[in-house]
């Protein structure tokens, strides 16, 4: 455990909470915290702070406020000291997150994040996880939509497969059935981020093609043959016909392998994973899946060239912004994880959640992962830079099913 204690002044500190997902952290834990549950505002303007808990109201119209600026070490070490845990909506965080990161693990606070930056997470893990350790810190990236359905997933797949004898997980696949949600802003801003490293540095472009990039040792991971995230459309009948790479797999692939890593492969060895969105079958289903997987590709590509990026800039959500309200209630999202075990077991888990997915449900899952780090006693016996399936696991399951999330496994055949 950490050095959080009773004498620290607050359980949570919202850094970024006058941000829009900030915002929509911060109004989840006014309503669901526990009472006496002690929380504060973060971020750099007392102004904006003093704004967003007047905005707020409620159980926060007396929250304290914390200002501190993202690249001001002291103000972050004192900020980290004052607090059992801090979640951070303050993204892109390759550019501003590491010195907040440092400044936890150093005083043995834990931490939780949004990134789905792969090089962020890496530089994290190199810098701050053996300090981490040794101060108890649990340092929790991606505590949202990526990648918290992935990595709980998995681990529930897991935990079923050694329940009922059926072996350890070899080919597992996530597959989106369906999803309703809004661009984010901060999103796109991060994936700015990366291309621009990716262009400028050859180690930074290998960590981001590297399926194994979060590894916590990569000469000891297995080699299982070509394990590059899918490029174009794939058709597998088992899985519902044709499908479309998932955008956000060539983040969520790498914590969930971590996890594994991490947890002496306890998943398995042989463990295969991959992400996937359902398109349907024929004759839209190729169609459609040919559609995406052209414009992820042309995304990408777009926002790399000047040019284009001048274009795409304009016409992209800008951080800070987000859905209405009303959008956000109407989105949702429903996964299924696929596996088949050493057995040849075939296991499912299905993941839904309403509320869009990058916003509504998005803070769900940040805000209870603040306050199972801040609050439960019962979480695994792990420090450092973390997963939330090792940092969390089964605490934060429960958690969000008791708030509306829905994480079921069955046996398809064994």
């Amino acid at each position: 455990m950490s050095d959080a204690s009773p004498q620290r002044e607050h359980d949570i500190v919202v850094f970024g909470a006058t941000g829009f997902v900030g915002r929509l952290t911060a109004a989840y834990l006014r309503d669901h915290a526990p009472a006496g549950a002690r929380i504060a505002l973060g971020g750099r303007s007392r102004e904006k702070l003093e704004r967003t808990r007047d905005e707020l109201g409620g159980g926060a119209a007396d929250w304290p406020l914390v200002v501190a600026d993202s690249h001001d070490a002291g103000a972050l070490a004192e900020l980290a000291a004052s607090t059992t845990m801090v979640a951070t909506t303050v993204g892109p965080y390759l550019r501003y997150g590491l010195p907040l990161v440092e400044a936890c693990a150093a005083a043995g606070a834990h931490y939780a994040d949004l990134t789905g930056e792969t090089l962020f997470m890496r530089r994290s893990i190199d810098a701050a996880h053996t300090s981490a350790k040794a101060s108890g810190a649990r340092i929790v990236h991606t505590c949202g939509f990526d990648s918290i359905p992935s990595d709980l997933g998995v681990l529930l797949l897991h935990e079923h497969a050694q329940a009922t004898g059926a072996g350890e997980l070899e080919d597992t696949t996530l597959v989106v059935r369906a999803v309703r949600g809004g661009v984010s802003g901060g999103t796109i801003d991060s994936l700015r981020g990366q291309l621009d490293e990716a262009k400028a540095d050859k180690a930074s472009r290998r960590t981001i093609v590297d399926p194994y990039a979060l590894s916590p040792d990569r000469a000891a991971e297995p080699d299982l043959g070509d394990e590059r995230d899918p490029m174009g459309p794939v058709h597998d009948d088992e899985l519902g016909g044709w499908l479309a790479p998932f955008v956000m797999g060539t983040v969520n692939t790498r914590v969930v392998r971590r996890s594994n890593a991490l947890k002496g492969y306890a998943y398995g060895s042989g463990l295969r994973y991959r992400e996937l969105m359902l398109t349907g079958g024929l004759p839209l289903g190729p169609v459609k899946a040919a559609g995406i997987s052209g414009g992820v590709a042309a995304l990408v590509a777009g926002l790399s060239i000047p040019p284009t990026r001048m274009l795409l800039d304009r016409l992209l959500p800008d951080p800070g912004e987000g859905p209405s309200e009303q959008q956000r209630e109407r989105g949702f999202f429903k996964i299924d994880t696929h596996a088949r075990t050493s057995s040849g077991a075939r296991l499912v888990c299905r993941i839904s959640a309403p509320g869009d997915p990058g916003y509504k449900a998005t803070a769900v899952m940040l805000g209870e992962a603040a306050l199972a780090l801040a609050l439960d006693e019962q979480l695994p016996e792990a420090a450092g830079v973390l997963t939330p399936a090792t940092a969390l696991g089964g605490v934060l399951v429960d958690r969000l099913r008791a708030a509306g999330h829905a994480y079921d496994v069955e046996t398809l055949s064994a």
